[in-house]
C-alpha cells in the first residue's frame, strides 16, 4: 500500500536540501542507469527501443521524470497531469510490479557512482524512500488499469494473440497493418488517439513498440500504420517480413492524448507520420458536429499517406473539415500552393476564429516546440493545447 511507503520527515527534509544537486546530474545519473541495468539484467532490453537510449532521449525522459515527482508530489492535478503519460507506456509494456525492483537497485547503484562519496547514509534511504514512494503511486495506477482495461467488454490483461488479416501500402514509407484477435472473440474499442502495444519477436530478439490506432474504434480488427524507420528494428521487421497470416502479441489500447468534450472547433497538426493519431480524432470531430481544421506537413506526395481518405472526408463533410497539407520538398509539379512549412504565419491563416479551439499537434520535437510556441502567442492558452510523444516524453521548452 502507497501509505506504507511515504516518505518521512527527515527524508523529506532531506530530500529538500539536496534536490538541486540531484537535479543538476540528474541526466548524467540516468545516463549511467541505463547501461548499468542492462548489464545487469539483459531480459529487460527488449522493453526499450534502444534509439531512445543512443539519442539520449529515454535518460532524459527517467531523469526529468524523477525531479518532477519530487517537485510536484503534494499537487494532485500536477501529479495526475505528469503520472498519466508514464503510466500509459507501462501498461503499453506490460510492466510488472518486481521489475521496479530491478529499477530501484540500478537507480540507486547508479546515484552512488555518479555522485560518490557524497551520497551519505541518510541521502541514500532519502532518494530511495522518493523512488518507492513514486514507483507504489505508478504501481497501484497501473494496477488499477490493468483491472479496468481487463474487465472492458472485449478486453484483456497483458499479451494477447492476433494474426495480421491485411496490410496496405499507404505512401513510399507507411504500411497499414490490420490485425484481428486469434480467438475470435471480440476486442474491446478505444479512444481515438489512442495506442496499442506490440510485441514482436525479431530472430531471437523480443521487441516492444507502440503505435497509434488508426482503425475505426468500433471496427472487430485493430489498424496501425507504420513508417520504416531506417534504423528502426520493429518497423523494418514489419515492413520487410510480417505477412498475411502470421501471428503478433498485442496489448490493450491506452494513451492521453483523446478530443476533448467541448463543443468548440477542433485545430489538429501534424507532421510526418505524426498524422497517425489523428486520422481517428479527425473522425471523430466531424460526427460530433465540430468545426475542423487540419493542417498536415510531409517532405512530398511520395511519402503522404492518407491523402486520397483526408480528401473523401473533405468531400463527405464540406465546409465542417478545412484540410490544408504542405510539402517541405516538394517535386517541380508540386511546387505552387503545395509548397511550404507549417509555421506561425500558416497556423494563423487557418485558426478558428471566434471561440478557442481545441489544438493538438504531433511531430518531431523540434517541431512540436514551434507549434506550441506559435499557438501562445497567437492566444491559444495551455489548457487547449495538446500533445504527445513518439518515444519517451520530453519538454517542449
Amino acid at each position: 500500500m502507497l501509505n506504507e511507503h511515504m516518505l518521512n520527515a527527515k527524508q523529506l527534509e532531506v530530500i529538500n536540501a539536496t534536490a538541486p544537486v540531484v537535479a543538476e546530474h540528474a541526466e548524467t545519473i540516468a545516463s549511467t542507469f541505463y547501461p548499468l541495468m542492462f548489464e545487469r539484467y539483459p531480459s529487460v532490453r527488449s522493453m526499450f527501443n534502444m534509439r531512445h537510449q543512443q539519442t539520449g532521449a529515454q535518460p532524459r525522459a527517467l531523469a526529468r521524470s524523477v525531479v518532477a515527482y519530487a517537485l510536484n508530489r503534494n499537487d494532485p492535478q500536477a501529479l495526475e497531469q505528469m503520472m498519466a503519460p508514464i503510466v500509459n507506456k507501462h501498461v503499453a509494456i506490460n510492466l510488472q510490479p518486481d521489475q521496479y525492483n530491478i529499477v530501484g537497485e540500478c537507480l540507486m547503484a547508479a546515484i552512488g557512482e555518479v555522485l560518490g562519496g557524497a551520497v551519505t547514509p541518510e541521502i541514500a534511504d532519502a532518494w530511495s524512500g522518493l523512488y518507492w514512494e513514486f514507483a507504489h503511486r505508478l504501481m497501484d495506477t497501473e494496477e488499477a488499469t490493468y483491472q479496468k482495461l481487463e474487465q472492458a467488454p472485449g478486453g484483456w490483461r497483458g499479451e494477447r494473440d492476433f494474426y495480421l488479416a491485411d496490410r496496405v501500402q499507404e505512401s513510399n514509407e507507411v504500411v497499414s497493418f490490420y490485425f484481428k484477435p486469434s480467438d475470435e472473440k471480440p476486442i474491446t474499442s478505444f479512444k481515438p488517439g489512442q495506442y496499442i502495444g506490440v510485441s514482436l519477436d525479431i530472430e531471437g530478439q523480443h521487441a516492444l513498440r507502440q503505435y497509434s490506432l488508426t482503425s475505426d474504434p468500433k471496427a472487430d480488427y485493430y489498424r496501425i500504420s507504420v513508417k520504416r524507420e531506417a534504423q528502426g528494428l520493429a518497423s523494418s521487421y514489419l515492413h520487410d517480413h510480417l505477412r498475411v497470416g502470421d501471428h503478433v502479441k498485442l496489448l490493450p489500447p491506452v494513451g492521453e492524448l483523446v478530443l476533448d468534450e467541448r463543443d468548440a472547433p477542433v485545430m489538429l497538426v501534424s507532421a510526418g507520420v505524426g498524422q497517425t493519431p489523428m486520422i481517428s480524432l479527425v473522425e471523430q470531430a466531424l460526427v460530433a458536429g465540430r468545426q475542423v481544421v487540419y493542417l498536415h506537413g510531409a517532405r512530398h506526395h511520395q511519402v503522404h499517406a492518407f491523402r486520397d481518405h483526408l480528401d473523401a472526408l473533405v468531400e463527405r463533410y464540406g465546409d465542417q473539415l478545412t484540410y490544408r497539407f504542405v510539402y517541405s520538398e516538394p517535386t517541380s509539379e508540386e511546387t505552387g500552393r503545395y509548397k511550404g512549412m507549417i509555421d506561425r504565419s500558416l497556423l494563423a491563416d487557418y485558426l478558428p476564429k471566434g471561440e478557442t479551439p481545441s489544438c493538438y499537434f504531433i511531430g518531431p520535437v523540434p517541431f512540436m516546440r514551434d507549434v506550441d510556441t506559435a499557438l501562445e502567442e497567437l492566444g491559444v492558452p495551455v489548457e487547449h493545447r495538446h500533445y504527445e510523444y513518439f518515444g519517451p516524453s520530453s519538454s517542449l521548452h
